[in-house]
């Protein structure tokens, strides 16, 4: 736990007990704070006050003692209206903040300048910021790894001059974090997202541009137009003290961080192409397959080479990562075929990148469509073996599948799974892929989809026996 004590022995109003919730409350508290704590639903408060946190009904409390507001990023600031005691607070001057913050602001008050990677894009941060960590830890460094990915911030352990904190960053995490001023602050790719919560996709844009505008390198992605400008805009307006790099996963740059082939450079600014210097290379890097890896490894690397790590190091960090559950995740092998759990991939957007990393694809897919259904995925068909179906889009995805490629009607997860291994083992590709990439939600059959990508696990460590007893002859 990292305590807050920059509010010690101030009163501090706090909505939101969930997870991140709960650990600033706790963080807070462990600083020596007075927390008045509330959430609009009932178990929040039950499990709160069963940990021993001070629960108070914010709408009726007297602001005029809070020193802060701490908000959930899962609370809305802005829009598509601010939460209810978004105006209690700023009626009463009281400033609004998140736990982010408070991390930020013990950092400066105790351990100033202490190691703070942090990330943020719309694609790739969980993977470019769990690379990073495992890159360092791989060095023998000690990292804290969290924020929006695990670990809520303030559940770490304090910032010190000899940890490194490697930190994911939504964009509702930087709105409520006015002091965020990472030691390297990433900015990965932009692409419209969560304009609901924002309002426009400049607003969006802007909110990103913070983390990296606090930071004293800022390493900037140049393959979308919306980090390019915020790149070259930072560059041109830089503070003496602050360095901005470009990276590219996508092609060679004048100088900067970049993926050329299958292998990471760093070109110094003013040198010729032929002196850019090898950081490591994704051959053989099997949790980094896929363009969109690419500029995940080449951000990573890019993040180990300012944190003072060596070549071999970098590579070393490429090569070994084992990859994020639910996340193209290799999950077995049995003879020539490997199963893929790709469970994150709840629409089209996400399931393009398995398959355009994989080929002779035997593919689970289906469950609560999305808008736009698999219709966009129609180029990578030729990819594709067979499709398995399953859940509530079954019946639509049917249509899109008709006289394109084979398919089979399969309902439920553990039907698709044998039907596509035994197909898999039967047919003579060198490595077939069993890939469960879905393009849809998961609420049809699974509660989410960690459940479902734990259960396509399970299924396929039981797949010998079942593999066996078909050879067999056997019922």
């Amino acid at each position: 736990m990292t305590p807050v004590t920059t509010f010690r022995d101030k009163h501090v109003a706090l909505f939101g007990l969930g997870g991140s919730g709960l650990a600033t409350a706790h963080a807070l508290i462990a600083g020596g704070a007075h927390v008045h704590a509330w959430d609009d639903g009932e178990t929040g408060r039950a499990k709160a006050a069963s940990q021993g946190v001070r629960l108070d009904d914010l709408a009726t409390a007297d602001w005029s003692q809070f020193a802060a507001l701490v908000l959930t990023p899962g609370v809305p600031l802005t829009h598509p209206t601010p939460h209810w005691t978004v105006p209690l607070a700023r009626a009463a001057g009281v400033e609004i903040i998140g736990d982010v913050e408070l991390f930020c602001r013990e950092r400066n008050a105790h351990a100033y300048g202490a190691p703070f990677v942090a990330i943020t894009g719309t694609n790739g941060k969980s993977t470019t910021t769990a690379l990073i960590a495992h890159m360092l830890r791989e060095a023998g460094r000690d990292v804290q790894l969290g924020g929006n990915i695990g670990v809520p911030i303030l559940d770490l352990e304090p910032p010190s001059d000899e940890r490194i904190h490697v930190i994911e960053c939504s964009s509702f995490q930087i709105d409520l974090t006015p002091s965020l001023n990472p030691t390297i602050g990433i900015l990965i790719n932009l692409t419209p997202d969560h304009i609901d919560r924002h309002g426009t996709m400049e607003n969006y844009a802007a909110v990103k541009e913070r983390l990296v505008a606090g930071a004293e390198v800022a390493l900037v992605g140049v393959d979308d137009p919306y980090t390019h400008a915020i790149g070259a805009r930072l560059a041109a307006n830089a503070r003496p003290e602050q360095r901005v790099a470009p990276v590219s996963g996508l092609r060679a740059l004048d100088w900067g961080f970049y993926v050329e082939g299958s292998e990471v450079y760093y070109r110094e600014l003013g040198h010729p192409p032929e002196e850019a210097e090898l950081l490591g290379a994704l051959t053989g890097a099997r949790a980094l397959r896929g363009a969109h890896n690419a500029q995940n490894a080449a951000f990573a690397a890019a993040a180990g080479w300012e944190c003072g790590l060596e070549d071999e190091e970098i590579a070393k960090g490429l090569l070994t990562y084992p990859g994020l559950p639910h996340r193209m995740e290799e999950v077995g092998r049995i003879e020539r075929a490997l199963f893929v759990n790709d469970s994150k991939a709840t629409n089209a957007d996400a399931a393009e990148k398995a398959l355009a990393s994989f080929a002779d694809i035997y593919w689970i897919i289906g469950g609560k469509a999305k808008e736009g259904g698999i219709e966009p995925l129609r180029p990578y068909f030729s990819r594709i073996r067979k499709a398995y179906l399953i859940g509530a889009a079954s019946d639509d995805f049917a249509r899109t599948l008709d006289g394109a490629l084979p398919y089979e009607r399969c309902e439920t997860l553990d039907v698709a799974t044998q039907r596509a291994a035994l197909d898999a083992l039967a047919e003579g590709a060198a490595e077939p892929i069993v890939l469960l990439s879905p393009a849809c939600a998961s609420y049809d059959q699974f509660p989410n989809f960690e459940v479902r990508g734990d259960t396509f696990r399970k299924l396929v460590q039981g797949l010998p026996a079942i593999i066996a007893a078909h050879r067999g002859g056997k019922p």
